[in-house]
Formats: structure tokens, C-alpha cells, sequence
């Protein structure tokens, strides 16, 4: 009797199957899914295992100033002497933390009062709809140049600063979403059998806004993390000496036509990384969430 071959890794089969009906019943979205995923996954992997992969301490001078990427520092020193690689393995952890703590942030704000203002309407709705149309027709950049000059550094601040600016774009989704909702049949039937709004929002309403959410929470901390890195560019990020990839391009800028490229090169490729893989997940999530898709 053949014995039957093992399976190198337990399940591999089933994830092999399970992703290749996946890329067949959504195409080329699902592979742009899969993508953002997996850059995720190694960032968030490399931002949880920094003390262990960074082969330094980021904040301590480590060598001579503007060593060139080699075998001992891979991606260099600085100009004091700090080994680039170490902190840009570190900078991921500044930056990961104030993108998903200001995207809790907004969204735990911007999307109860969506859920409000769709659901009651009248008075209400028209005072929160001018309130974030307000906050929206400011740049979001300016705004949160404006409101972490007024609340300062800090990881918190900075994090406060970004959330406001982003509350507006729950609102007007969830609010939308809601808008539409509440007037379907399934709606009016628990209206009909007594259930009460807090019931409604909750069993009927909101779960038809969590696709929604997810696909907008994606995107959203992939523009915080362009924006935190924006605001550590001109100064108004994370103090020094905290590795942050936005403060060492800043940093490492004046030495560019010196020739000490790898300076600014590697915080800056992170960035584009990290804010392509959320930006590939949230695109992606919005044609596999959206209900067309699987009518077409």
C-alpha cells in the first residue's frame, strides 16, 4: 500500500484553495487585496519585532557620521554617527502607533455622530452636517499643521490633531450610508413590531455600515501615516532623538547634494511602503465589500 504523502505545513492546502477561489470569483481585486496584506503583515511583523531586528540602539551614537550602507550598518550611519537601519526599524513603531491611534480616534467620533445625525435628521442633522463641513472645507494638511502647532509634540498630540481632520470623511459616510438604510423595508418592519432606535441602529442599521467603515478606516491610516510623516517633516511630528521616518528626511536633506543619499532613500521608501499597503488593502477591500461587484 502507497503511503500517503504528508503535508509539509498543516493546512498549507486548504489556504492554497481557499486563495485560489478567492482570485477566481474577484479577479485582479483580490490580488491587490492579498498584496496590501502581506506588506502589512511584515510591517506590523518588523514593528512588533523591532527590539529583536534592530541590530542597535536608534537614539545612540553607534559609529563615525555618514558611514555608507555596508556590511556592518545596512543602510548607513547619520550624522551623528546612529545607525539608520536601526531606526528605521524603530520608526515604525512611532508611526504605526499614531496612524491606527488617530484613526481609533476619528472614527470612534465621527462615526456615532454619522449614526445620529442619519438616523434622527432634522434639527440635529443640519447643526453636525454644517459642523464637519465646516472642519471639511479646511485643507487637512493646514488643519493639522494649525492643530498640532496649538497642542504641541507628542505622540498623543499628534495624534489628536490628525483623528480631528479625518472625522468629518466617517460622518459623511456613515451618515450617507444611514440615510439610505433606515428607509428600507426590514427597517420599517422592526419600526412596525416596536423595536425602539437604539435597537434599530443597532442590529439593523450599523451592521450595513461595517463594510463601509472598514474600507474608509484602511484608507484613512494611510493618509495619517503621509500626514504624520508630513507634520515630522516640517518640525511638528515627534521630538528628537525618537526615530521617526518623517523627522530623519528632514534631517537628512541638507546632505543630499553631498552625497549621502541613503540619509533620506530609506525612511522615505518606508513611508511610500507602509502608505502603498494600506492603500492597496483599503482599494481592494472596496471592490470585494462593495454588493455590485458580486452582481456583475
Amino acid at each position: 500500500m502507497t503511503e500517503r504523502p504528508r503535508t509539509i505545513i498543516p493546512g498549507l492546502g486548504n489556504l492554497v484553495g481557499w486563495f485560489a477561489r478567492g482570485a477566481k470569483w474577484y479577479g485582479a481585486e483580490w490580488y491587490i487585496t492579498a498584496a496590501g496584506a502581506v506588506i502589512l503583515f511584515v510591517i506590523i511583523a518588523v514593528t512588533i519585532l523591532a527590539p529583536y531586528i534592530a541590530p542597535y540602539d536608534p537614539t545612540n551614537f553607534v559609529g563615525d557620521p555618514f558611514i555608507p550602507p555596508n556590511s556592518q550598518f545596512l543602510m548607513g550611519t547619520d550624522k551623528l554617527g546612529r545607525d539608520v537601519f536601526s531606526r528605521v526599524v524603530y520608526g515604525s513603531q512611532t508611526i504605526m502607533m499614531v496612524a491606527i491611534f488617530s484613526a481609533l480616534m476619528s472614527s470612534a467620533v465621527g462615526i456615532p455622530l454619522g449614526l445620529l445625525s442619519g438616523f434622527a435628521g432634522g434639527k440635529l442633522d443640519r447643526v453636525l452636517s454644517l459642523i464637519m463641513d465646516s472642519i471639511y472645507s479646511f485643507p487637512g494638511l493646514i488643519l493639522a499643521i494649525a492643530m498640532a502647532a496649538m497642542l504641541g509634540p507628542g505622540i498623543v498630540n499628534i495624534s489628536i490633531a490628525i483623528a480631528v481632520i479625518y472625522i468629518p470623511t466617517y460622518f459623511r459616510m456613515v451618515r450617507g450610508q444611514v440615510l439610505s438604510v433606515k428607509e428600507d423595508l426590514y427597517v420599517e418592519a422592526a419600526r412596525s413590531l416596536g423595536a425602539d432606535a437604539f435597537t434599530i441602529l443597532r442590529v439593523y442599521v450599523f451592521p450595513n455600515v461595517i463594510p463601509s467603515v472598514v474600507v474608509v478606516f484602511s484608507l484613512n491610516i494611510s493618509d495619517a501615516i503621509l500626514t504624520e510623516a508630513g507634520l515630522s517633516f516640517i518640525g511638528l511630528g515627534i521630538p528628537a532623538p525618537t526615530p521617526d521616518w518623517g523627522f530623519d528626511v528632514n534631517a537628512g536633506r541638507p546632505y543630499l547634494p553631498g552625497g549621502r543619499w541613503w540619509l533620506i532613500t530609506f525612511p522615505g521608501i518606508m513611508i511610500a511602503i507602509v502608505a502603498l499597503g494600506f492603500s492597496l488593502l483599503g482599494e481592494g477591500l472596496n471592490e470585494i465589500l462593495n454588493p455590485r461587484l458580486r452582481e456583475a
